[in-house]
């Protein structure tokens, strides 16, 4: 198993990742994902994290840094679209891509990491509460614009 960050050679194995994530979502073409990719890559803030299997991507997962004016001026950072493919769940492979981007926040100075599950992802949740994040310490809120 190996842990490192996405490049965009990887975008398509990460794409058909996220059709297992969020199956209803429409296909985002090649194209379109390739100009998000030049944005991620001019940024130093986000990351892609990937882990492979014989080069095969199996997980993903993004990290974000927010620059922040409370706690010294230190940064949080917010992690979403974590995804380990089914047949490799339960084998620690979700521990190693949010460690990996755990690492990132951690290099960064990083105050604290935030993560959101959906409500329904009770087995997700009993995971990162495993791995030392703390569902209980705040409540989330979201807004979707749709």
């Amino acid at each position: 198993m190996n842990y490192r960050q996405a490049k965009r050679t990887d975008l398509h194995e990460i794409l058909n990742l996220y059709k297992e994530l969020n199956p209803d979502d429409p296909i985002l073409q090649i194209e379109k994902a390739n100009s998000i990719w030049d944005i991620i890559e001019r940024n130093s803030l986000i990351r892609y994290y990937v882990a492979t299997d014989n080069e095969k991507i199996i997980a993903s997962c993004t990290i974000a840094l927010i620059p922040n004016l409370t706690r010294g001026g230190r940064p949080y950072a917010i992690i979403e679209n974590v995804i380990t493919k089914a047949e490799y769940r339960n084998k620690g492979i979700g521990r190693g891509i949010i460690n990996a981007a755990v690492d990132f926040a951690k290099e960064n100075n990083c105050y604290k990491v935030i993560l959101l599950s959906s409500v329904k992802r009770t087995e997700a949740h009993r995971f990162y509460e495993s791995i030392g994040f703390d569902g209980k310490s705040k409540r989330g809120f979201e807004l979707r614009l749709l």
